[in-house]
Protein backbone atom coordinates (compact mmCIF):
# COMPACT_ATOMS: atom_id res chain seq x y z
CA UNK A 1 0.00 0.00 0.00
CA UNK A 2 1.06 3.25 -0.91
CA UNK A 3 1.26 5.25 2.68
CA UNK A 4 1.54 8.75 0.93
CA UNK A 5 -0.97 10.15 1.72
CA UNK A 6 -0.93 9.51 5.15
CA UNK A 7 2.13 11.02 5.46
CA UNK A 8 1.00 13.96 3.45
CA UNK A 9 -1.95 14.30 5.93
CA UNK A 10 0.44 13.67 9.11
CA UNK A 11 2.34 16.42 7.87
CA UNK A 12 0.01 18.55 7.32
CA UNK A 13 -1.31 18.40 10.87
CA UNK A 14 2.01 19.07 12.12
CA UNK A 15 2.56 22.46 10.28
CA UNK A 16 -1.06 23.86 10.62
CA UNK A 17 -1.31 22.91 14.18
CA UNK A 18 2.70 22.90 15.13
CA UNK A 19 2.52 26.40 14.00
CA UNK A 20 0.18 27.75 16.09
CA UNK A 21 1.76 25.92 19.30
CA UNK A 22 5.28 27.06 18.61
CA UNK A 23 4.17 30.67 18.21
CA UNK A 24 1.98 30.67 21.15
CA UNK A 25 4.76 28.99 23.02
CA UNK A 26 7.48 31.45 21.70
CA UNK A 27 6.01 34.45 22.70
CA UNK A 28 5.31 33.62 26.27
CA UNK A 29 6.51 30.49 27.19
CA UNK A 30 5.42 29.84 30.89
CA UNK A 31 2.23 31.82 30.20
CA UNK A 32 1.21 29.12 27.69
CA UNK A 33 2.40 26.11 30.21
CA UNK A 34 -0.07 27.50 32.47
CA UNK A 35 -2.91 28.36 30.07
CA UNK A 36 -2.59 24.68 28.98
CA UNK A 37 -2.74 23.76 32.75
CA UNK A 38 0.83 22.21 33.39
CA UNK A 39 1.97 24.19 36.43
CA UNK A 40 1.24 22.92 39.76
CA UNK A 41 -1.63 25.05 40.99
CA UNK A 42 -3.70 24.33 38.10
CA UNK A 43 -3.02 20.80 36.49
CA UNK A 44 -6.51 19.17 37.56
CA UNK A 45 -7.30 16.75 40.46
CA UNK A 46 -6.58 13.02 40.73
CA UNK A 47 -10.16 12.22 39.71
CA UNK A 48 -9.85 14.13 36.40
CA UNK A 49 -6.00 12.58 35.78
CA UNK A 50 -8.37 8.68 36.55
CA UNK A 51 -11.24 9.52 34.51
CA UNK A 52 -8.27 10.57 31.62
CA UNK A 53 -6.89 7.47 32.19
CA UNK A 54 -10.31 5.68 31.84
CA UNK A 55 -10.86 7.65 28.70
CA UNK A 56 -7.57 6.46 27.18
CA UNK A 57 -8.19 2.75 27.96
CA UNK A 58 -11.57 2.83 26.84
CA UNK A 59 -11.53 4.33 23.46
CA UNK A 60 -8.14 2.71 22.51
CA UNK A 61 -9.87 -0.74 23.64
CA UNK A 62 -12.61 0.05 21.14
CA UNK A 63 -10.30 1.36 18.42
CA UNK A 64 -8.14 -1.79 18.55
CA UNK A 65 -11.00 -3.72 16.84
CA UNK A 66 -10.15 -2.34 13.43
CA UNK A 67 -7.01 -4.40 12.04
CA UNK A 68 -4.96 -1.86 11.07
CA UNK A 69 -5.26 0.54 14.22
CA UNK A 70 -4.13 -2.72 15.80
CA UNK A 71 -1.11 -3.55 13.91
CA UNK A 72 0.23 -0.02 14.13
CA UNK A 73 -0.37 0.58 18.08
CA UNK A 74 2.71 0.02 19.33
CA UNK A 75 4.88 -0.55 16.11
CA UNK A 76 7.24 2.10 15.59
CA UNK A 77 8.74 3.20 12.06
CA UNK A 78 8.77 6.18 10.47
CA UNK A 79 5.43 7.20 10.23
CA UNK A 80 4.35 6.43 13.38
CA UNK A 81 6.84 8.94 14.61
CA UNK A 82 4.73 11.20 12.44
CA UNK A 83 1.70 10.45 13.65
CA UNK A 84 3.43 11.13 17.20
CA UNK A 85 4.53 14.11 16.38
CA UNK A 86 1.26 14.64 14.70
CA UNK A 87 -0.51 13.54 18.20
CA UNK A 88 1.53 16.08 20.19
CA UNK A 89 0.49 19.30 18.32
CA UNK A 90 -3.29 18.11 17.69
CA UNK A 91 -3.55 16.82 21.20
CA UNK A 92 -2.99 20.75 22.50
CA UNK A 93 -4.82 22.55 19.58
CA UNK A 94 -7.99 20.38 19.58
CA UNK A 95 -7.83 20.41 23.21
CA UNK A 96 -7.77 24.44 23.48
CA UNK A 97 -10.50 24.94 20.67
CA UNK A 98 -13.14 22.43 21.62
CA UNK A 99 -12.91 22.32 25.46
CA UNK A 100 -10.88 25.55 26.62
CA UNK A 101 -12.51 27.97 24.36
CA UNK A 102 -15.87 26.45 23.46
CA UNK A 103 -16.42 25.27 27.28
CA UNK A 104 -15.24 28.32 28.48
CA UNK A 105 -17.01 30.60 26.10
CA UNK A 106 -20.19 28.81 27.31
CA UNK A 107 -19.52 28.77 31.10
CA UNK A 108 -19.42 32.92 30.33
CA UNK A 109 -22.66 33.41 28.51
CA UNK A 110 -24.56 31.02 31.83
CA UNK A 111 -24.70 27.62 29.42
CA UNK A 112 -25.42 24.65 31.65
CA UNK A 113 -22.45 22.19 31.94
CA UNK A 114 -24.69 19.45 30.56
CA UNK A 115 -24.85 21.70 27.28
CA UNK A 116 -21.15 22.53 27.40
CA UNK A 117 -20.01 18.81 27.83
CA UNK A 118 -22.98 18.56 24.55
CA UNK A 119 -21.96 21.15 22.26
CA UNK A 120 -18.00 20.66 22.94
CA UNK A 121 -18.53 16.67 22.40
CA UNK A 122 -20.94 17.50 19.03
CA UNK A 123 -18.58 20.04 17.53
CA UNK A 124 -15.19 17.44 17.89
CA UNK A 125 -17.75 14.99 16.47
CA UNK A 126 -18.80 17.59 13.40
CA UNK A 127 -15.02 18.87 12.62
CA UNK A 128 -13.91 14.89 12.33
CA UNK A 129 -16.86 14.62 9.18
CA UNK A 130 -13.87 14.98 7.71
CA UNK A 131 -12.83 11.77 7.30
CA UNK A 132 -15.90 11.03 5.03
CA UNK A 133 -14.76 13.23 2.28
CA UNK A 134 -14.34 10.44 0.54
CA UNK A 135 -15.72 7.55 2.51
CA UNK A 136 -18.94 8.35 3.70
CA UNK A 137 -18.51 5.54 6.25
CA UNK A 138 -15.65 6.59 7.55
CA UNK A 139 -17.43 9.89 8.23
CA UNK A 140 -20.29 8.44 10.00
CA UNK A 141 -18.10 6.10 12.31
CA UNK A 142 -15.42 9.33 12.96
CA UNK A 143 -18.18 11.40 14.00
CA UNK A 144 -19.75 8.89 16.48
CA UNK A 145 -16.66 8.24 17.89
CA UNK A 146 -15.23 11.51 18.12
CA UNK A 147 -18.08 12.75 19.73
CA UNK A 148 -18.12 10.25 22.61
CA UNK A 149 -14.34 11.01 23.09
CA UNK A 150 -15.25 14.96 22.72
CA UNK A 151 -18.16 13.94 25.39
CA UNK A 152 -15.31 12.46 27.60
CA UNK A 153 -12.72 14.74 27.09
CA UNK A 154 -15.21 17.87 28.11
CA UNK A 155 -16.40 15.54 31.71
CA UNK A 156 -12.54 15.30 32.18
CA UNK A 157 -12.14 18.77 31.57
CA UNK A 158 -14.92 19.74 34.19
CA UNK A 159 -13.83 17.20 36.81
CA UNK A 160 -9.99 18.86 36.54
CA UNK A 161 -11.44 22.60 37.50
CA UNK A 162 -11.26 23.54 33.81
CA UNK A 163 -7.50 22.39 33.05
CA UNK A 164 -6.43 21.15 30.10
CA UNK A 165 -3.77 19.16 31.04
CA UNK A 166 -5.47 15.65 31.74
CA UNK A 167 -7.27 16.45 28.42
CA UNK A 168 -3.96 17.33 26.20
CA UNK A 169 -2.32 13.95 28.13
CA UNK A 170 -5.41 11.58 27.09
CA UNK A 171 -5.96 13.00 23.60
CA UNK A 172 -1.99 12.84 23.29
CA UNK A 173 -1.91 9.27 23.99
CA UNK A 174 -5.02 8.20 22.74
CA UNK A 175 -3.71 9.65 19.17
CA UNK A 176 -0.44 8.51 19.29
CA UNK A 177 -1.83 4.89 19.69
CA UNK A 178 -4.60 4.77 17.45
CA UNK A 179 -2.53 6.78 14.28
CA UNK A 180 -1.65 5.92 11.96
CA UNK A 181 -3.98 3.08 11.91
CA UNK A 182 -6.53 4.74 11.69
CA UNK A 183 -5.65 6.79 8.49
CA UNK A 184 -4.51 3.64 6.83
CA UNK A 185 -7.91 1.94 7.37
CA UNK A 186 -10.41 5.06 6.64
CA UNK A 187 -7.91 5.20 3.10
CA UNK A 188 -8.40 1.65 2.27
CA UNK A 189 -11.88 1.71 2.90
CA UNK A 190 -11.84 -0.62 6.02
CA UNK A 191 -14.10 1.70 8.53
CA UNK A 192 -17.15 0.52 8.45
CA UNK A 193 -20.02 2.06 10.25
CA UNK A 194 -19.94 1.98 14.04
Amino acid sequence: MNKNSVYIILISMIFLWGSFVLVSFFSDPKGFISYLGFTNNNSGTTLSWALALLTVILYCFSAAKIPDVKYYMFRIDGLKVVAILAAVFAGIMEEVIYRKWIMDYLNAQDFSVILEVIISGLAFGIIHLLWGIKNIKAGVNAFISTSILGFALAIVYLVSERSLAPCIVAHFIITALIEPGLLIAAKNDKLGYW
